[in-house]
């Protein structure tokens, strides 16, 4: 399990489509305004604090930048 803090001073490039290699359940601690998360062939949703995610293996995804903070807990599955 690690945590993970972004922000709008985060840079570009943690923003680009990507794939994990474990399944991860994430909790969504705190997020600030318009940050959104998006499946491949999906459309984004807004993440609101409280909000919980299941990522599975291998499918592509990526996090959109919002405004002010936002931070998660990542625990791997498997």
């Amino acid at each position: 399990m690690f945590g993970r803090e972004f922000s709008q001073d985060t840079p570009s490039f943690e923003f680009v489509w990507h794939r994990d290699k474990k399944d991860r359940d994430v909790d969504i601690l705190y997020a600030d305004s318009e940050w959104s998360f998006q499946f491949d062939d999906q459309l984004p949703f807004p993440l609101k604090s409280g909000d919980k995610l299941t990522i599975k293996s291998n499918i592509y995804h990526r996090l959109l930048k919002g405004k002010g903070t936002l931070i998660l807990l990542i625990k791997e599955v498997n």
